[in-house]
């Protein structure tokens, strides 16, 4: 796999970047012709701070947020949204007046769950959906499906990189869209042009990063 990586800055803010490679890359859900490796900016303590201070400004106005819900190790930028959503005045309907951050778990059948000890922390809160990446949206409407089961309102979607622009009748806002990475493209897994032209994979990813799959070189 040839690691030839470009950055590619925010079009509205040239201090945020994120790291791009292209590629045949494998996804859960889809098959992708860019790994956009977002790690440093989510556990950089600079590049994480940008990213919250960037995401605020879509919640200023007359927005009521009370949990953050992470995805994708979202809780460093979530701690920061929650601190500059604070700080511009964003009301919180709990009782201490601060916001939740908190994160479902994965159980074996795939399903996101809350444990009972953080069930009141979803149910009739003003929720504000967090994640890395969003290509083909299944994440983002099992994140939906989840949060409406536990009781929760959903406030806002905010990603560092979305494909898409709305699901389920939601906003998705995000920092990065396909129109900032030059003929970004998305195919399912069962019909993706780059297979039948027999271009092999290169890795597998998920947002804790990539896995080399050495026995696609030649």
């Amino acid at each position: 796999m040839d690691l030839t990586e470009m950055k590619v800055s925010c079009s509205y803010n040239s201090a945020l970047q994120i790291r791009v490679i292209p590629g045949h890359f494998a996804t859960n859900h889809s098959h992708i012709n860019y790994y956009l490796d977002l790690n440093t900016t989510k556990v950089r303590q600079k590049e994480a701070f940008a990213v919250a201070r960037t995401m605020a400004n879509e919640y200023v106005a007359n927005t009521v947020i009370d949990t953050i819900i992470c995805m994708d190790g979202m809780e460093i930028i979530g701690a920061y949204l929650a601190e500059e959503l604070t700080a511009a005045g964003i009301m919180s309907m709990n009782a201490h007046q601060s916001i939740y951050i908190i994160t479902p778990e994965i159980n074996r059948s795939g399903q996101l769950i809350f444990r009972d000890n953080t069930k009141p922390m979803v149910k009739d809160r003003h929720i504000l959906l967090l994640l890395d990446s969003a290509t083909t949206g299944i994440t983002i409407a099992k994140s939906l499906e989840c949060i409406e089961y536990y009781g929760g309102s959903i406030q806002g979607i905010s990603a560092i990189f979305s494909a898409v622009s709305t699901i389920h009748g939601h906003t998705v806002n995000s920092i990065f869209r396909t129109n900032d990475l030059y003929n970004y493209e998305t195919y399912p897994q069962n019909d993706c042009p780059l297979c039948k032209r027999g271009i092999k994979l290169d890795a597998i990813i998920n947002s804790h990063g990539y896995s080399e799959l050495s026995d696609t070189k030649s």
